[in-house]
């Protein structure tokens, strides 16, 4: 399964790291994805989300039931 944020849609990044010669070789940004596990009372059961770190700060701001709302407007599987 890839790394992506079921909220946010945060995605992994690419990019170069560069030494002290200036050498450039590739590297990944990975999002830092957590699984995490919430009681949806509008559903009436448990949903595991995948989340950035982000993610979470935004469930905790919103509220889980309008975020799991958006998830399953946008087509999301929750």
């Amino acid at each position: 399964m890839s790394r992506v944020c079921q909220v946010t849609g945060a995605e992994v990044g690419f990019g170069r790291n560069v030494s002290h010669s200036h050498r450039r070789t590739n590297r990944r940004f990975d999002v830092n994805v957590q699984k995490k596990r919430y009681w949806v009372p509008s559903l009436g059961r448990h949903v595991t989300l995948r989340l950035s770190a982000r993610g979470i700060k935004t469930i905790d701001v919103r509220g889980i039931d309008a975020v799991v709302a958006d998830i399953r407007g946008r087509g999301g599987r929750v």
